[in-house]
């Protein structure tokens, strides 16, 4: 079914899916990662050492900006439900002209804990209401499942994100004459998803921001194209929460009732399809607009994820095709430019399989459940992420 993106969904309570995979140059920002931590990960540390020390040269009028907590943070589970921990903190790049953001270094300071970290972008007019939020909660930052907790979230065709960071991300440069906007005033929320599988330990991260000021830099906007999971029980398996009812309540319980809303939400943007491990939304393009990235993301029980557009017509072209899901590798994809237009359509397919729960480290000891769309480290998602520019 083709419906417009609607208010049904606040783009905010998708933002774990915006972390960085993208290679040097490319225009784009990839898909988060949020799994239990890595064999290989480093022990921990307190201080935002952990991504790789040699920065890319600088090109012509760019500069650097370093943003970095204030203080040490350790994680909980703010519900005292779950092994997830989403925390919002206020830093100030202290932007005295109107810029364009055009790369990005994130450097989490923890990798046993720091599971993705997102960059939004603070505009000069919500400032106030960030340094209150900051000032009224408790320690450093404040929570924030799945949004960054201001009254504006922006919409599905326009994410306020600035770029983010997943396991194994390094430095990424948009492509030259890429951007995305910074007025002065503005200020960034960072966004850090902690995952406790493994306890809750000190964290210190920060980012470093390449800065230029030219004014012909075209404004890279982030578009998110999401789909339901709606993944039953095995046959055989039973439980509590293989009943669809509990398992949104469980999910709720972990995340509010706002981000636990979601998997509701998606049935009215996307139709309603019947639950099954393929899943699928078609959207509506109602303005003109450029790819020049594309990235998909689920979380560890994705088999398959397809990006369309116009499907179903003599237009119709793929963009993404991955037929056998990598959690590792959830890079995001330049493209060369693809132009569409008002009344073209983009469609997103996700194929999910219950079985990987026996295969996977990460489900060992949790009970069989009805699959939603949620935060946590065993829910899931579906989404099409794309970066585009407009006239």
């Amino acid at each position: 079914m083709r419906r417009p993106a609607a208010a049904v969904l606040a783009v905010g309570a998708l933002a774990l899916v915006a972390a960085c995979g993208s290679t040097p140059d490319s225009p784009s920002g990839g898909a988060a990662r949020s799994a239990s931590p890595s064999p290989t990960s480093s022990p921990a540390s307190s201080t935002a050492t952990t991504a790789p020390v040699a920065d890319k040269p600088l090109r012509a009028g760019e500069r650097r900006v370093t943003v970095a907590m204030p203080k040490p943070y350790t994680p909980s589970a703010p519900t005292g439900v779950g092994t997830d921990d989403y925390r919002c903190f206020l830093l100030d790049p202290k932007m005295t002209q109107d810029s364009f953001i055009t790369g990005f270094n994130v450097r989490p300071g923890n990798p046993t804990v720091v599971h993705h970290v997102i960059l939004f972008r603070v505009p000069p007019d919500l400032v106030k209401e960030a340094e209150s939020k900051d000032a009224e909660t408790p320690g450093e930052g404040w929570t924030c499942f799945g949004t960054s907790g201001l009254s504006s979230q922006g919409s599905l065709d326009d994410a306020p994100w600035l770029g983010a960071w997943a396991p194994g991300g390094s430095e990424r440069i948009y492509g030259k004459g890429l951007g995305e906007t910074m007025p002065a005033g503005s200020r960034i929320i960072m966004q850090v998803h902690y995952n406790l599988l493994e306890g809750a330990a000190p964290d210190t991260s920060a980012a470093e921001l390449r800065l230029s000021t030219d004014p012909a830099t075209q404004a890279l906007e982030t578009q998110l194209l999401p789909a339901p999971v709606e993944l039953p029980c095995r046959p055989g398996k039973s439980g509590p929460l293989c009943d669809r009812a509990n398992a949104l309540a469980d999910v709720k319980a972990r995340f509010g009732d706002g981000p636990g809303s979601i998997a509701d939400g998606l049935h009215l943007l996307c139709g309603g399809a019947p639950p099954g491990p393929v899943q699928s939304c078609t959207r509506e393009i109602t303005a003109p607009e450029t790819i020049r990235g594309v990235a998909g993301h689920m979380h560890l029980l994705g088999r398959q994820i397809r990006i369309e557009v116009d499907p179903g017509t003599p237009k119709a072209r793929t963009i993404l095709d991955i037929p056998v899901w990598d959690f590792d590798n959830q890079g995001s994809r330049p493209t060369p430019p693809i132009h569409l237009q008002r009344g073209d359509t983009v469609k997103v397919t996700c194929t999910h399989s219950q079985d990987l729960r026996d295969r996977l480290p990460a489900f060992h000891g949790q009970p069989d459940r009805y699959v939603l769309w949620g935060e946590g480290t065993t829910d899931e998602m579906c989404l099409g992420i794309l970066l585009v520019t407009r006239p």
